[in-house]
């Protein structure tokens, strides 16, 4: 079992920066993928970013070039900054742990609000 504690979500204006923090904990090592994926409100849940455990990131196309995320393994942190935001990134946003056995574990999520 993975838990998944997510930090820094909040209300920001247009072309402002938030930077999201999640913490795991429990079954570390068991960890293949980490990622963020967000969900507003009449949409579906979809990746923003992902990192594997060799360190190779993914980025959706709506986000490249705006946001970075990174991971500290020995703090088993990833942060997701997020710079020039615009209101359609306003959204609920998810941690996400893929781990070795193929299981999926979620946090309980934070909200990104972006005013225009």
């Amino acid at each position: 079992q993975v838990q998944l504690v997510e930090s820094g979500g909040g209300l920001v204006q247009a072309g402002g920066c938030l930077r999201l923090s999640c913490v795991a904990s429990g079954d570390i090592f068991s960890i293949n993928v980490m990622g963020w994926y967000r969900q507003a409100p009449g949409k579906q849940r979809d990746l923003v970013a992902a990192i594997r455990s060799g360190g190779s990131t993914t980025y959706a196309d709506s986000v490249k070039g705006r946001f970075t995320m990174s991971r500290d393994n020995a703090k088993n942190t990833v942060v997701l900054q997020m710079n020039s935001l615009k209101p359609e990134d306003t959204a609920v946003y998810y941690c996400h742990v893929l781990d070795s056995g193929y299981r999926n574990y979620w946090g309980q999520g934070t909200q990104v609000t972006v005013s225009s």
